[in-house]
């Protein structure tokens, strides 16, 4: 091994970088969870906290950016989505 390269090369903090991106995380899954709450319900915001976490945890290797940490919640606000279309369409058919 060269060890000039390894003298020179700067070390990563893992761990600090570990711990900004679960606060970015949590912040993000926050900020959705109160979004849909105000707007939907705690019902909603339940259901769709729970596509958010399925949607991380599919990640291959965890989100490495607040880019993929806002496709996650675009993916779970697709769900919702569907789900509040799919329960509007029911309450229609229901007062038909």
């Amino acid at each position: 091994m060269n060890s000039s390269l390894s003298r020179n090369t700067p070390q990563k903090n893992l761990n600090s970088g570990c711990a900004d991106l679960a606060s970015m995380a949590e912040r993000e899954l926050s900020a959705f969870f109160r979004a849909v709450s105000e707007l939907f319900g705690t019902e909603q915001a339940e259901l769709s906290a729970e596509d958010w976490l399925d949607a991380f945890t599919a990640t291959d290797s965890g989100p490495a950016s607040t880019r993929e940490l806002r496709r996650i919640t675009a993916t779970a606000s697709t769900r919702l989505a569907s789900r509040v279309n799919a329960s509007s369409l029911l309450t229609e058919s229901q007062s038909l």
